[in-house]
């Protein structure tokens, strides 16, 4: 393989590398892959180890963040890079925007990954979803139905808690409004819902939670797959008081449906290890790894037929909004520019 760039010489890019403990004792000539990938490695190497254990296919893995896609742009056709593996539409786009993808053709992803959640010249694939929901206070929020346009309701002054409204989290869901409601309406809404903030948008998504728990806010935006994670956190079990704390409320449920977002899968322009990357990202859609996703991640599988785990069963049924995603993707740069133009990351009264 082109040998990965050591730490190092990324000073400050909190890229870390690490390669399977199972592959560790496989001779230099075994088949290996290389993943780039801006997923926390607790979310995504145990699904590289099924991997390795069913193939013996190595998998050399680069954990970093955004600059993932300027960094393969930057090493061009030396780029050891087989496959990207990341988080929102807004990001797989990017890379295809970037110029860094090549189409992924497999009959057995086509069969596996509805179109909805493929992209139409083939540059990615969804992997698994998560839905946007509301965290809700079990002792301060009666009802059991919300939609998304009551967040502006003057009723929820000072009630409401979220991380940046620039968050990609955020502007998915924000650009999904002005899909379906237009750019001049989504800008009212919110606005409505900066009002309705308990204080200026800080954190992240279990920072939200926490802050239900202590009594900061009643309500918050939220990603369906941290309740798994805080529900069964044995390392910080004081995230359990705070899943205990709040329930899960999936906003239009009787409406559009909830805003969803995917993580997914690009083949990289210049793989290196080509027909392994495919193969990789074949079984990241089969039964098997759908299973994991579910089940490790608290993630709602892709592949029709593949349930959800019961921690995530018990939330509810997702009723997931059809709107394509790449019209949620097309939308984003207008939903950040509104964020900024109602300056929602400076709180209520702003």
């Amino acid at each position: 393989m082109k040998p990965f760039l050591s730490r190092s010489l990324w000073a400050g890019s909190s890229l870390i590398f690490t390669s399977l403990t199972l592959a560790a004792a496989l001779p230099a000539s075994a088949a290996e892959v290389n993943v780039y990938t801006t997923r926390e490695p607790g979310l995504i190497q145990p699904l590289f180890d099924a991997f390795t254990a069913e193939t013996g296919t190595k998998v050399n893995v680069l954990f970093g963040k955004d600059e993932l896609i300027e960094r393969i742009a930057a090493e061009g056709a030396n780029s050891p890079a087989d496959v990207l593996v990341t988080v929102d539409v807004g990001t797989l786009n990017r890379a295809k925007e970037a110029g860094i993808t090549q189409p992924i053709v497999s009959e057995a992803v086509e069969a596996n990954i509805p179109a909805q959640y493929r992209d139409a010249d083939g540059a990615w694939v969804g992997l698994s979803q998560r839905a946007r929901v509301l965290y809700a206070s079990r002792d301060r929020v009666p009802q059991d139905t919300i939609t998304y346009a009551e967040l502006a309701d003057p009723k929820w002054h000072g009630r409401i808690c979220t991380r940046s409204g620039q968050h990609p989290y955020n502007i998915g869901l924000i650009a999904s409004r002005i899909a379906h409601e237009g750019a001049e309406k989504t800008k009212e809404w919110l606005a409505g819902v900066r009002d309705n903030l308990a204080h200026k948008p800080t954190g992240n998504d279990r920072a939200q939670a926490k802050g239900i728990f202590a009594g900061e806010c009643d309500i918050a935006l939220g990603n369906t797959y941290y309740m798994g994670l805080m529900q069964t956190n044995e390392q910080e079990p004081e995230q359990k008081d705070w899943a205990k704390a709040i329930k899960v409320l999936f906003p239009d449920a009787e409406g559009a449906g909830t805003h969803v977002n995917i993580s997914g899968v690009v083949l990289a322009k210049n793989a290196p290890n080509k027909d392994e990357a495919i193969k990789l990202i074949e079984f990241l859609t089969s039964d098997a790894a759908q299973r994991l996703y579910a089940e490790v991640n608290f993630e709602y599988p892709l592949k029709p037929g593949v349930p959800p785990s019961d921690i995530v069963a018990s939330w509810g049924a997702l009723k997931a909004d059809t709107l394509p995603l790449t019209d949620v993707a097309k939308n984003r740069a207008e939903a950040s520019a509104l964020v900024d133009e109602v300056n929602f990351d400076a709180g209520p009264n702003s």
